[in-house]
């Protein structure tokens, strides 16, 4: 295990887009009201918005840093990191040049790229001089936007900047904040559901400084603890070694052996409506374990005697509502085969087959394998974030358990 402490924080992540226009002072007021409502808040002001706000403003308000070009930091890419890790994109203020970009699929800075990259939701809240908004490039670009599923909402009626008055007033803080509140209550998947996650290895001691183990630092585990937590579900985690961390929202109930965890799984099973078995739970134990350091002259032979199988002991007591996902470590090159037969065996619904050969995956970011169940089809991931294969299982959770009206 790599020791690193892992933090997750609490709240769904919002990226804020700026763009360069006078309200762009408004947005230093919306970005607090989204902090305050519970949201991780990332800026990226358009490089022209920076004559409005500096970039000192977010950096302080938002504790990120707020880039604007893919250029600063080329090596973290940091439009593909904001993409992964946005729940919503707010681009507010928005002029009518960056929404005549997105509806053209251009990415030509960090937030319209960063736009083009990602799978979340998206909501625009322009802000414009009347002319501009009535403008039929613009009325048909919003027209665009909207038919792909972008969020346009509409400016209001009012004073602007100088003397103009008319539509296209930033709207009040308080509208944009309760579009937010809606879009995001709306993309939780698994809101009132209760879902009990294993994570990290398990050891089984031989004498008081011995034991038995293996290499897991729990990640992927508390990946998928994470992301059920940010869909809105009530999490449980039987955490077993793993690296240090800090999952806020979560219960954690701490074991050290395979028949701690195997108890400690039961215990909470019947009120759970899904249970991910993570955990790298060792395959044997101490036939005895010795309550004294034993000498090295006497470790010649450790009999040894095979743990219960948690997944197959608890999957029989599965009701029709209930969603099992399931782990498997393999080295073969078919993982289809080999994690079907344990999909069926173990009674699941689902189960990642990770591919850990040459001792791959084990205390790493990344990880290769296939998720596979039943109804669905395999999904591949070679060298892919673990957050990202809890994405999918996740989203799969979600479908299966809305499927089984569970």
């Amino acid at each position: 295990m790599s020791g690193e402490k892992i933090f997750f924080p609490r709240g769904r992540q919002v990226v804020l887009g700026v763009c360069g226009g006078i309200a762009a002072y408004k947005a230093c007021d919306l970005l607090r009201r989204l902090q305050d409502a519970g949201f991780l808040v990332r800026v990226i002001p358009t490089q022209s918005s920076l004559n409005f706000v500096g970039r000192a403003t977010w950096e302080a308000l938002s504790g990120q840093p707020a880039l604007s070009t893919v250029w600063e930091n080329p090596a973290q890419a940091s439009h593909l990191a904001a993409a992964d890790s946005a729940d919503l994109i707010v681009i507010a203020p928005a002029t009518a040049e960056t929404i005549a970009k997105i509806a053209q699929g251009r990415a030509v800075d960090l937030l319209t790229t960063t736009v083009l990259a990602s799978t979340a939701r998206v909501l625009i809240v322009p802000a414009m001089h009347p002319n501009m908004w009535l403008n039929r490039a613009t009325i048909q670009n919003v027209e665009i936007l909207r038919s792909r599923g972008v969020i346009v909402m509409d400016p209001e009626v009012g004073r602007l900047s100088g003397k103009d008055f008319g539509v296209g007033r930033f709207p009040e803080t308080s509208a944009i904040v309760s579009q937010v509140l809606k879009l995001s209550k709306a993309e939780l998947l698994l809101e009132g559901r209760k879902v009990l996650i294993t994570a990290g290895g398990t050891r089984e001691e031989i004498d008081p400084v011995r034991f038995i183990g293996n290499k897991s630092s729990g990640r992927q585990g508390l990946a998928i603890a994470f992301e059920a937590l940010r869909n809105g579900a009530e999490v449980t985690v039987v955490a077993g070694q793993t690296d240090p961390f800090e999952l806020e929202g979560a219960e954690i109930v701490r074991v050290n052996t395979a028949d701690e965890m195997r108890s400690a799984v039961e215990s909470k099973f019947t009120s759970s409506d899904a249970l991910v078995m993570a955990a790298a739970v060792a395959d044997a134990r101490p036939a005895m374990s010795s309550a004294t350091k034993i000498r090295k002259n006497e470790l010649k032979r450790i009999d040894l005697t095979a743990n219960p199988d948690i997944l197959c002991k608890v999957s029989q007591k599965k009701n029709r509502g209930q969603v099992i996902v399931g782990f498997a470590a393999e080295t073969v090159s078919d993982l289809i085969k080999a994690g079907g037969e344990k999909l069926i065996n173990k009674n699941a619904d689902l189960l990642y087959v990770n591919d850990v050969s040459g001792g791959a995956i084990f205390g790493e970011d990344q990880t290769s394998g296939v998720l596979i169940g039943l109804g669905i089809e395999p999904v591949f991931f070679n060298g892919a974030s673990k957050y990202e294969v809890a994405k999918s299982i996740v989203k799969n959770i979600a479908k299966k358990l809305e499927k089984s009206g569970g």
